[in-house]
């Protein structure tokens, strides 16, 4: 029941802010909405990099939700945020996506398979003491430096 309430509660929040992505450029309008999701994905997975760390105290009902979240997110079909034609050498200063993220596809589905299977073994054992917590981070760390190194301009 909790999921399928954060799901509704996604879903309205991104109808609320339809509005917002209403403009008269749909690729500019994709690379908002995918940066929207890094950014989600962010606020969630950095108390846990935090926690793993010792720099946050663990909280392991923090943790649990923090995990189901990105989990959540994994539930989202977000192709449409992911528009060919919406790189750097399209939308210099908008983004930094290197158009190789098109052209080379299914090249980086590869990073995504490793991101969805580290974020399900992390929700498994969040909750379930730091150390175990600190051993799944590292996976979800490297699948998201893996693609952001290969397909990401250097920043």
């Amino acid at each position: 029941m909790k999921t399928t309430s954060r799901l509704l509660l996604v879903i309205a929040g991104l109808a609320l802010s339809a509005p917002g992505f209403a403009g008269k450029d749909p690729l500019k309008n994709a690379i908002k909405a995918r940066q929207g999701e890094m950014q989600l994905r962010a606020f969630n997975v950095g108390p846990l990099f935090g926690m793993a760390k010792g720099k946050i105290d663990y909280d392991a009902d923090l943790a649990k939700k923090l995990a189901g979240n990105l989990k959540l997110m994994l539930d989202l079909d977000n192709g449409r945020a992911w528009a060919k034609g919406s790189d750097i050498d399209n939308y210099m200063g908008d983004t930094t996506a290197l158009p190789k993220i098109w052209t080379t596809y299914p090249e980086i589905s590869k990073y995504g398979k490793k991101y969805v299977e580290a974020v399900n073994e992390l929700a498994a054992v969040a909750g379930d003491g730091r150390e175990a917590l600190k051993s799944k981070m590292g996976a979800v760390g490297k699948s998201c430096k893996g693609c952001h190194d290969e397909f990401r301009e250097k920043q």
